[in-house]
């Protein structure tokens, strides 16, 4: 049976990379997300590309009934989750505090912190069970750095950073690898989701600079999972060369 990686947000960028990137490896894939025809056509690539096998699975990780519903529903050949990618997560407004949409800042709890306890509530009994798994959570520069006007989301992305430490103790006794990746600029759908749509907004974020891509942080995924049984990387941290860290950019 071939080992199974779960990857939630997988309707596009990292999740989307990350998902042919394990493909490529061996692993069948469960891809999830809130967008079933995107799911269809990402399930679709990856089986017209590699002998693997993949399951689309259309819910709201910020649903606990959805998320039991759905892991509940996993059929046997797919069971053998070794890899949960807590990868769904958002920003939404890049406002002063006082002037925030309480709206925004639900959805970014709702999904970056408890999208992320749903999901590995759900699966790391089954991980514990067959006694081997990694779980991987897509941190943020934002989760040890706080800048202005993202103070929603970077103390979202601070909690990610606290259960991924607290995971990492927790399953220490089960074997259970836990892992935690930080990027700064990563050109995806992540700040046209954050501008509600306003493209022109969103590419001025990156204007004079290139980015990291979703293929980067696949690249560092298939770096963790490929290392020996005994090795466990806590935590990394990656930049685009242009940019230091939350503060400091250089822009050609």
């Amino acid at each position: 049976m071939n080992k199974t990686a779960l990857i939630t947000g997988a309707t596009s960028g990292i999740g989307e990379a990350t998902a042919h990137t394990l493909a490529k490896l061996g692993y069948n894939i469960i891809i999830t997300g809130r967008r079933a025809e995107k799911l269809e056509q990402v399930k679709q690539e990856i089986c017209a590309a590699y002998p693997v096998k993949v399951l689309a699975l259309c819910f709201d990780v910020r649903v606990k009934e959805e998320c039991c519903k759905a892991i509940a529903s996993i059929p046997e050949e797919f069971s053998e989750i070794t890899v949960l990618f807590n990868n769904a997560g958002l920003a939404a407004g890049l406002e002063h505090i006082q002037d925030g949409d309480t709206d925004d800042w639900e959805r970014m709890i709702d999904t970056n912190i408890k999208g992320v306890l749903y999901m590995t509530r759900c699966v790391a009994p089954l991980m514990i069970k067959q006694g081997k798994g990694h779980i991987i959570n897509m941190g943020s520069i934002a989760g040890t750095e706080v800048y202005e006007n993202g103070t929603v989301y970077c103390a979202s992305k601070h909690a990610m950073n606290a259960l991924s430490k607290g995971m990492r103790i927790d399953m220490l006794s089960s074997g259970i690898k836990v892992s935690q990746i930080r990027p700064g600029m990563v050109e995806t759908e992540f700040s046209v989701v954050r501008f509600h749509g306003d493209q022109q907004r969103a590419d001025n974020v990156y204007k004079g600079v290139k980015p990291l891509t979703g293929a980067d942080i696949a690249s560092v995924v298939e770096w963790l999972v490929t290392l020996p049984e005994h090795v466990n990387i806590n935590d990394v941290e990656i930049m685009p060369v242009q940019q230091a860290d939350a503060f400091y950019t250089y822009r050609k």
